[in-house]
């Protein structure tokens, strides 16, 4: 049986360290993999500055977890992930046939000299197919690298997670909660706690709002298997009723 994988990404870009971009990744990635049962556990932002780089990947390489990276792998002089991928592991770059295929085919003699770089990948990789514009990533040692852009790195993400071997996918998780308006959530950190023993199956959160006016509420509810959520939400319907809480279902 395969062992359920701890997943981490890495997003890669002085862009997003600057705020000249917002993330998009975390979120594109959850909604891929929650469904699966999936989730990720890390989430780490680095520059493009090369020997930073190189030396997260050395240690990251050395890891068993399963690392989508998204960022820097373009032909440009500033984008240097597939060049600290391959110093890491302490190989050389080599031109991939089936990258180098898959581009001139997108861009025919256009491709040389420039865009033809983007085949160069660290020796043993293998390629990840790109839908969107045949300009492929890579993938070595359980690290799957894709493109900055959100829209090629969703549609790569999703071939991975159809064929590679990314742990054992759980049932389907889905995630429900009930918003309280009146109380806080230090008032319930007890039956929280008990409810934890209670349903050690199902994930419980607990996330506060301060309103413009100044008033408080938050968001009380749990994720995990459908039935298992079923049986948790009553629970926590009740408590609410029990306190006599306003509250509503979170949509």
């Amino acid at each position: 049986m395969k062992k359920k994988a701890t997943i981490r990404l890495l997003i890669i870009g002085d862009e997003i360290l600057s705020g000249k971009r917002q993330d998009r990744h975390l979120a594109q990635a959850n909604s891929l993999l929650k469904p699966r049962g999936l989730k990720v556990s890390e989430v780490s932002i680095l520059s493009d500055e090369p020997q930073r780089l190189t030396d997260f990947l050395k240690n990251s390489f050395s890891r068993s977890d399963v690392v989508f990276c998204f960022g820097g792998i373009g032909a440009t002089p500033d984008d240097r992930t597939r060049q600290c991928a391959a110093q890491a592991l302490g190989v050389s770059l080599e031109r991939h046939p089936e990258a180098v295929a898959e581009i001139e085919a997108q861009f025919g003699e256009q491709a040389y000299p420039q865009r033809i770089r983007m085949a160069e990948y660290p020796k043993g990789a293998e390629i990840i197919p790109n839908a969107y514009n045949r300009v492929p990533g890579f993938s070595i040692k359980n690290h799957y690298f894709m493109p900055g852009f959100p829209v090629m790195a969703k549609l790569m993400m999703e071939w991975v997670l159809a064929h590679k071997p990314i742990g054992e996918q759980q049932p389907l998780h889905i995630e429900q909660s009930i918003r309280i308006f009146d109380g806080h959530e230090g008032d319930w950190i007890v039956f929280m706690e008990q409810f934890e023993q209670d349903f050690p199956q199902l994930r419980l959160f607990s996330l506060p709002t301060i309103h413009p006016d100044g008033s408080r509420s938050f968001e009380l509810g749990v994720e995990g298997e459908a039935d298992d959520v079923e049986a948790g939400m009553k629970v926590l319907i009740d408590e609410a009723e029990h306190r006599q809480c306003q509250w509503q279902n979170n949509t």
